[in-house]
């Protein structure tokens, strides 16, 4: 008789899989052996497949509440989704002079082949590639990381409508609630960082670039009206910036830098069939060039204690179709990474970052603040176990409430928290149970009851049960 209850069916499953993979590497030894590392060629660093099970309360990360013009709009709608992860690492370092000059030669690509069983909309395969490049020779060490991602999904947005009049679909939503979906569907990103560092004694200068691309492939629909009311559209992006750090030695593994940096943020606009509002008779967007200056600290302060910090004035202007009431303001940049060794088996580490950025759903910068802390523990040769906490907040109070024609009059949170724990069975065969809860939270007191303020506020959770295994 076939079982009708969806969670035995995908917990039955999970246990068959992993069943399955023990039985299959039973007898294996769990440490390396000289003939297990003769298996793969020296250029070849990982090669697996993963297999992941994950139970999703709220795939859209809605607020849980209807109205009566639109009853279905706003309740959350679960999913079991099935991830499946080949991965395949390759590094040409040791074949380049025995690893003198190239420390790092490596391409790795990793998709995910991502299937929503109950929403098969949401169904996306993400190919994901990275690259690094990283040597040194003489006094000049060098990097060139790159980061390449293009989703194959569906080119039609979520339509979050509440039958209201304006807008609504952007009004009523937690900023986030958009952002997360967007990953989902159709688009390409790319992340790359490049810097050259010359030393000399106590002092070193270093030339760095960096770029963040969004070239998102959704339709646009007008959406204040008719079947596409509360319509989610969708704009490219991009950040790029160069400049030079110039650092000095305080002692062997601490350095002081002061950095400069010039930059383009560029922000896409959407038609005037689509969005009507303009800024100066010119279709809203708030592209803009900005300078930095950085003061910054790396290095090791104590042997436990790595960081790398840098923090200063922006210097920023704005286009003259942007929806701002100072179009030359001083804002301010910051990034941090810390890493702390409490014991040889755990690691603390302390990621944080604030700048000034533009959304993907268009026409108004916001302030970008994130605060992220996670802990690991090897509790034994075999058990790992990760819990982690996340803080973002987008400020979007930085825009014109006039030109914006109140779109900027939100300021929103999102909370992460995460647990998981992986056991080892062998060398080759790791699973791992992973729980994660967000929270969405309105951050701004005065919003007129026409924004549905309480539609700003959201929770997801998702429990997952993942298997993977390396050749």
């Amino acid at each position: 008789m076939q079982l009708t209850f969806p969670f035995l069916n995908r917990a039955i499953w999970c246990a068959m899989m992993i069943a399955c993979g023990i039985k299959s590497i039973a007898g294996q030894p769990t440490m390396p052996t000289t003939a297990d590392k003769s298996k793969m060629p020296d250029w070849l660093t990982e090669f697996s497949v993963g297999v992941k099970e994950t139970y999703d309360d709220n795939v859209l990360l809605v607020a849980g509440k209807t109205t009566p013009l639109n009853p279905i709009a706003m309740r959350p709608q679960d999913s079991w989704i099935t991830t499946i992860s080949p991965t395949v690492g390759l590094n040409f370092a040791p074949r380049l002079g025995g690893g003198k000059t190239f420390q790092t030669l490596s391409l790795v690509y990793a998709p995910d082949f991502v299937f929503f069983h109950e929403m098969p909309s949401e169904n996306h395969n993400a190919h994901k590639i990275a690259s690094r490049i990283k040597g040194q020779t003489g006094d000049f060490t060098f990097l060139l990381a790159n980061d390449f991602n293009f989703t194959d999904g569906t080119s039609t947005a979520p339509t979050y409508g509440l039958g209201s009049s304006v807008d609504q679909g952007d009004r009523c939503l937690n900023a986030y609630v958009p952002s997360i979906v967007r990953e989902r569907r159709k688009h390409i990103q790319d992340q790359a960082a490049v810097s050259l560092q010359y030393d000399l004694n106590k002092i070193f200068i270093r030339p760095a670039a960096a770029l963040k691309y969004y070239d998102l492939m959704t339709d646009w629909h007008p959406n204040t009206s008719g079947p596409y009311t509360g319509y989610q559209n969708y704009v490219d992006r991009s950040d790029v910036n160069g400049g030079v750090d110039f650092g000095c030695k305080v002692t062997s593994v601490l350095a002081v830098t002061l950095g400069y940096r010039y930059g383009h943020q560029y922000q896409q606009s959407l038609p005037t069939n689509v969005y009507s509002y303009t800024v100066n008779g010119l279709p809203m967007q708030s592209s803009s060039d900005y300078q930095r200056l950085l003061l910054g600290l790396e290095g090791q302060p104590w042997k436990w204690l790595d960081i790398k910090l840098a923090g200063g004035p922006d210097f920023r202007t704005y286009n003259s179709a942007a929806p701002v009431d100072d179009y030359n303001p001083t804002t301010y940049y910051a990034e941090a990474v810390l890493t702390a060794t409490l014991t040889p088996s755990q690691t603390l580490t302390f990621n944080y970052r604030q700048w000034q950025w533009v959304s993907s759903g268009g026409r108004i910068p916001y302030f970008d603040s994130t605060y992220a802390l996670t802990y690991h523990w090897n509790a034994t040769r075999n058990l790992g176990i990760d819990l982690g906490g996340k803080f973002l907040e987008g400020d979007y109070t930085v825009g014109s409430a006039t030109l914006s024609h109140n779109l900027s009059r939100r300021d929103d949170a999102f909370y992460n928290l995460s647990a998981g724990v992986s056991y080892a069975f062998t060398q080759h065969f790791t699973t791992s149970l992973a729980y994660v809860c967000d929270l969405g939270r309105n951050l701004e007191p005065n919003l007129p009851a026409n924004s549905y303020p309480e539609y700003r506020e959201f929770s997801h959770q998702t429990i997952s049960l993942s298997a993977k295994y390396k050749f």
